[in-house]
Formats: structure tokens, sequence, C-alpha cells
């Protein structure tokens, strides 16, 4: 149906850019964002890509969602499964089409974190608006706000630093050091919510794309 067809197109937008933004915030060199940093570390540590390490960690996220859920976990979230394949492959697609992004100093690196943490929280706006399939880092949040009855934003803190630390700790482990994890992570950490809000407030296109929400098929 046709209204159900401009929301998931909107959505696999939303899904493409979030790609690139990760990958613009990667490519800034200072640290990935923190849902992405501990598939960040184990490409390091392990001959699979950004991308496939991707794919790996979601489907855990989406395991997650089926454990704490049973039942209440709805047939049409297994839709994640193809979200995570088309995000897994964006992201080794963005990371080959900013090959030639190396930015030199500081302020070049923080300019291109930055301009990453905007496309991150542009594509976000996007994906959430037509109020279709969760990304699996959302789904396992969103199903651990309902088993703990928490606030989403305090749950998605405490995962978004668990997964942090998880890296940290893994990246010590296996790689002797810290990679792929830097002032970049709690910049991001930071700055995404806050673009994601701005985006929300201030781009008339994202309203648009919720309205399809009430329109009939």
């Amino acid at each position: 149906m046709k209204t159900y067809l401009y929301r998931y197109l909107w959505f696999t937008l939303g899904v493409v850019i979030n790609s690139f933004g990760i990958a613009f915030i990667t490519k800034a060199a200072l640290g990935t964002s923190p849902i992405s940093s501990l598939p960040y570390v184990l490409s390091f540590a392990c001959p699979l890509s950004f991308g496939q390490t991707t794919f790996m960690v979601n489907l855990i996220f989406i395991l997650l969602q089926i454990v704490l859920l049973r039942k209440a976990f709805h047939p049409v979230q297994f839709l994640q499964i193809a979200v995570n394949l088309l995000f897994s492959v964006c992201i080794d697609s963005s990371m080959g089409l900013l090959s030639w992004l190396t930015p030199t100093g500081p302020v070049a690196a923080a300019a291109a974190l930055v301009a990453g943490c905007a496309i991150l929280g542009l594509g976000i706006s996007i994906e959430v608006a037509p109020g279709v399939v969760m990304v699996p880092g959302e789904g396992a949040v969103s199903a651990l706000t309902a088993v703990l009855r928490k606030r989403f934003g305090s749950v998605k803190v405490a995962f978004d630093v668990t997964l942090a630390l998880s890296a940290c700790l893994l990246s010590l482990t296996l790689l002797h050091g810290l990679q792929g994890l830097g002032f970049g992570t709690v910049i991001s950490a930071l700055l995404v919510g806050r673009f994601v809000n701005f985006f929300n407030r201030y781009l008339p296109l994202i309203p648009r794309i919720a309205q399809l929400k009430h329109c009939p098929a």
C-alpha cells in the first residue's frame, strides 16, 4: 500500500544516512559512536570488516529482544534482520566512499566529528519519524525499557555506556591498547541526541514524514 511504501522508503533512507554518519564519525579518527564501538573494536581484532562485525553484534541485539520480550516480540520486528543487513553493507560502502577523508590536525578532526554527528542525527530523525521497524540497537534498548520499567533515555545512556566500556575492555584485552575509541566517542554520545532534537524541531521534513503514520493506507 502506498502509505506504507512511503514510510518504509523514508525509513530506509534514514538507515542509509545513519550508516554514512557513523562512517563519517569513525573517519574523524577520534573514536566512533558508542553504539558502534564494540563492532569497531572487533573489526581490529578479527579478519572481518566494520560492517560485518556490526551485523554480528546487531544479531545479538535482536536475539536479546526475543529473549526479553518473548511473546511480546512482534513478528514484524524480524524485519530488523533485513535492516541489519542493509545497515551493515552501507557502513562498509560508506567507509569506502570516505576513504579520502583523513583529517590532519585537531581542528580538522573535530570538524569531521561534528559533521558526522550532524549526519547521524539527521539519519536518526528520518529513520524514527515514519514509525515502522526499529533498528536492532534501539530495539534492544526498547526491550530493556519494557522489562526494567525504566525511562527509555536512562536505559539508552546505560546501554551506550555498557557498550563503550565493553569495547574498551575488549580492546585492552585483545589489542593491548585502545583502538577505535577516544574522546570522539564521548563527544558523539553528547552531540547526536542534540542534533536529533534540533532536526525534529526545526526541519519541516520530519513532521511531514511523521504525518504519514496517520494517513489512510
